[in-house]
């Protein structure tokens, strides 16, 4: 896939960001924004660790999820993670992690010494997975189905796909060198799409480069990329999640009964993790 001309009608950025940053984490979408423009996608942070700093002890960051699952890839270093669910330990570079919140868990993470970037993706549940019983998975890098310059997350591309079992929808991480072109063809219905470049540069034709968040216009049209520079960067799509989104602090469901059981399921872990003086806040 050398350099390439962009020959087709080009499928349109609509809408551009480059989030907020505070500290070493930048929040480009959230369920209370562009959420709503991409979901099933309803958060997305890009997290850069420059090992300058000590990172929080990882008991001071535990928090708790429902009606959503978690997708974590890692890009550089890596990260200690634990959950209610019980599963404690290490996500190298290359790693993924999901976990589906269901009805609720809490987690932790903190990075190791040294740097650490990382993507972490909030996907809504539909009505049936959104409080049923949580799960988990991790992958180790050498576990991520690969194809061309695709490592693929979530969902399926050409012959590879994902032993994750996520609802219906893409995830994927691309890398490409200066110059190389890649086309990703949606699958049927797929209308929702965006991607955003944690290093390097591309052209759709409009550019966008590290840092930034694209979305791209409502259609199953496929989208063209060439990279100006050697460019790594995360691509979602799907159909779009047909139901509301009702908010919680660390929460996202399609009803508030939903949510108010999610949430009644959230406050009593957490008392049990004060009562086990795991929780320190």
């Amino acid at each position: 896939m050398l350099a390439h001309k962009i020959q087709h009608a080009a499928r349109e950025i609509i809408y551009r960001t480059r989030g907020h940053t505070g500290g070493p984490i930048t929040r480009l979408m959230s369920p209370g924004d562009l959420g709503e423009l991409l979901k099933p996608f309803v958060f997305l942070d890009l997290a850069v660790f420059d090992g300058k700093h000590p990172p929080m002890p990882i008991e001071y960051g535990w928090h708790p999820h429902s009606g959503i699952a978690t997708v974590t890839v890692m890009l550089e270093g890596d990260v200690h993670f634990q959950e209610t669910t019980g599963r404690d330990g290490m996500l190298p570079a290359g790693g993924v992690e999901w976990m589906r919140a269901g009805n609720g868990v809490w987690h932790t993470g903190a990075p190791a010494p040294g740097r650490m970037a990382a993507f972490q993706l909030w996907v809504a549940l539909p009505p049936e997975l959104e409080n049923g019983p949580n799960a988990s998975q991790y992958l180790m890098p050498e576990e991520v189905p690969v194809e061309g310059p695709v490592r693929v997350i979530l969902g399926s591309y050409g012959r590879a796909k994902s032993p994750i079992g996520a609802p219906p929808m893409n995830y994927l991480a691309v890398r490409l060198k200066a110059g190389e072109w890649w086309s990703y063809q949606p699958p049927n219905g797929h209308t929702v799409a965006w991607a955003a470049v944690s290093e390097g540069s591309l052209r759709t034709p409009s550019p966008f480069s590290s840092g930034e968040l694209a979305i791209f216009e409502p259609s199953e049209q496929a989208i063209e990329f060439v990279a100006t520079e050697d460019t790594t960067f995360v691509l979602g799509s799907a159909v779009r999640h047909p139901y509301d989104l009702f908010l919680g602090n660390y929460s996202v469901h399609t009803t508030a009964e939903a949510l108010e059981k999610g949430e009644a399921e959230i406050r009593r872990i957490g008392r049990k993790l004060r009562a086990d003086g795991i929780l320190r806040r």
